[in-house]
């Protein structure tokens, strides 16, 4: 079996898989975020993927390896205009490596490569053969994104809901921060949670099928200043993130009607998370290492592009 390179450089970690035999061996690692801080500026991201792909690609087996097309993430999102820099050295790295060995380059955006590694991860490429909505929830990213069979791209997406502010994982992760967590905080942040089990009546605020997250914030933020423990706010955080993502689903089930629905996104990792929607919509999720960023699904994209069976 041909084998297929993958990589997608966001702006949270460097990654590169490789489809070989059958079998996704994938290689990735995490920007550097000083402690403290909160994210990356675009200048740093490129800085530090231009420093670590070459490390991130020689951890890859590729002795004997006989690449027949490279697939890249050129972008966060399908839509026209989509862009941030740190994609960049992705591409450039893609293309030299296409060139150099005479393969085909396939070109997807970052989000399409997130919702392939999920249904790859969780055995449901068939999918992709009909209509299904995805959850992308990340840093970046709180979308619900409907999606069909596409020609060109394999499926495409269309923005059905969205977060109106504030993102899922820019709220755990300035919560997270502001318990003292190192970035990103979203592992930690859910330890944190489990450590406790008090519920609270969290109601989402909605407008349509759209989200608002802004106010978990400042909620958690007026906790701590009231006392409140460190387990009960990352609980409250966790559960408010729930909460939104529960009242999204539902509305677009209502104008959808009942479709298969796939959650994907590095916040998707959350047991928390993973284990309500999962018991109340029956949804497919990735396993945790195929939810955080990676190249897993541009490489599987770029193999059903080439004809490889998976």
């Amino acid at each position: 079996m041909p084998d297929i390179l993958g990589l997608d450089t966001s702006n949270y970690t460097t990654s590169a898989a490789l489809l070989r035999g059958g079998t996704l061996y994938q290689s990735k690692r995490l920007l550097p975020v000083r402690q403290g801080e909160k994210g990356l500026r675009q200048s740093d991201a490129v800085f530090h993927h231009v420093q670590q792909l070459p490390e991130v690609l020689e951890r890859l087996p590729f002795a004997g390896a006989s690449v027949r097309a490279v697939g890249v993430s050129s972008r966060p999102r399908s839509e026209e205009g989509s862009y941030m820099p740190c994609f960049l050295v992705g591409v450039a790295a893609a293309r030299t490596a296409a060139l150099s060995l005479g393969v085909p380059l396939y070109l997807f955006s970052h989000q399409q490569g997130h919702i392939a590694a999920a249904l790859y991860s969780a055995g449901k490429l068939s999918l992709l053969q009909g209509e299904f909505l995805a959850f992308h929830v990340s840093g970046g990213t709180t979308e619900a994104v409907f999606c069909k069979p596409d020609a060109k791209e394999i499926f495409s997406t269309e923005i059905a809901a969205q977060s109106l502010d504030l993102k899922a994982g820019q709220a755990v992760d300035r919560v997270g921060v502001m318990l003292g967590l190192a970035f990103p905080a979203g592992p930690e942040l859910e330890k944190l949670a489990l450590k406790t089990d008090r519920k609270f009546s969290v109601r989402a605020s909605m407008k349509g099928g759209d989200c608002s997250l802004s106010g978990v914030e400042n909620k958690c933020r007026a906790m701590l200043e009231a006392g409140a423990a460190k387990e009960e706010i990352a609980a409250f955080c966790l559960q408010s993130v729930l909460a939104a993502l529960d009242a999204m689903t539902s509305a677009l089930l209502r104008e959808y009607g009942e479709i298969p629905i796939v959650f994907a996104g590095g916040v998707m990792s959350n047991s928390i998370l993973r284990t309500a929607l999962t018991r109340k919509y029956g949804a497919f999720f990735a396993e945790p290492v195929y939810s955080s960023d990676n190249a897993a699904g541009v490489a599987v994209l770029a193999a059903l592009k080439e004809g490889i069976p998976l």
